[in-house]
């Protein structure tokens, strides 16, 4: 006489299971104390007193009394935030600098790099041996190339052009390190919309550039949006180029954090405070615009 089998999972599978997802969420765990931490610390610091961070104490209230010390010395404490702070207008002149810079770069690579990845997803190129995927490789490949090797070259040509301590200068540089990363999210964008809908469109009589702005434009708007996004983190976040190409009138909050330093030595507390008021609208665009961001880099990931 047969029986049925039982529902019931047998002990040593259920035991297997259960040890998969411990280590799988503890591995996550892991992962995410060391991605908060830094953030953690930077905020900390910039609560903290001089000899609380050079004996290393992480845990406020029980290992020091947190203290507003960073954030007066930037005039953005609260008994000092409505005071007159020439510190604190240089940190509102260098965050208005980063917000132009880097809105302005991610807005020109978006333009330029929506219609390079079009041209490299809907038409066919022949430049000598190269095809579109080796054009799109050589776009790529720019990242591959240090930043200080172009150094002397940028130096020499914005002087000519007078851009030097500029915005445009900084925005124009910006856009040629980012546009490389928008090609290529966009060019995934466009490879995943059904060339029909286009055709269709043809059709019905628009033009080619109809096509584009009408029908392909708003179905690709969450790569346009991640790749914005990631161009903007990218730009507000690089040093180098602002450290090199300015000196008093487009300086970006990047080179304002690396210039704490004195006779004393490294004023940690105005570093960390700088550092945190620098990544908080990066956290906001990460905690608000998650979904868009995810969404459009991995439109292309599966066919």
């Amino acid at each position: 006489m047969a029986y049925p089998a039982s529902s019931e999972p047998h002990p040593s599978g259920l035991l297997r299971h259960v040890t998969g997802r411990v280590f799988i969420y503890g591995a996550l765990l892991l992962w995410a104390f060391i991605c908060i931490f830094p953030i953690y610390w930077t905020v900390s610091t910039s609560l903290k007193k001089a000899p609380n961070v050079m004996k290393g104490n992480l845990i406020p209230w029980l290992d020091f009394q947190p203290d507003w010390l960073g954030w007066r010395s930037l005039g953005l404490s609260p008994d000092t935030i409505f005071n007159v702070s020439t510190v604190r207008d240089e940190f509102l002149l260098r965050f208005e600098n980063s917000i132009l810079v880097s809105i302005g770069a991610a807005a020109l690579a978006i333009i330029i790099g929506s219609l390079a990845a079009y041209g490299l997803s809907r038409f066919q190129y022949r430049l000598g041996p190269w095809r579109n995927k080796d054009i799109s490789f050589f776009f790529l490949s720019q990242l591959i190339l240090p930043p200080v090797v172009l150094a002397m070259p940028f130096l020499v040509l914005y002087k000519e052009l007078a851009l030097l301590d500029t915005i445009t200068g900084l925005v124009l540089v910006y856009t040629l390190m980012v546009l490389p990363i928008v090609i290529w999210i966009m060019r995934d964008q466009f490879d995943t919309i059904p060339i029909e809908l286009e055709q269709a469109a043809l059709v019905d009589g628009c033009s080619v550039w109809g096509a584009f702005l009408r029908i392909v434009l708003p179905i690709a708007l969450p790569g346009i949006v991640a790749a914005f996004i990631l161009a903007v983190v990218l730009s507000w976040n690089e040093y180098f180029f602002a450290a090199l190409l300015t000196s008093t009138n487009a300086k970006t909050l990047p080179v304002m954090v690396a210039s704490q330093t004195g006779s004393q030595g490294i004023s940690w507390w105005s570093m960390a405070a700088l550092s945190t008021a620098a990544i908080a609208p990066l956290v906001l665009i990460g905690v608000f615009l998650e979904r868009y961001i995810v969404k459009g880099l991995t439109a292309g990931a599966v066919k």
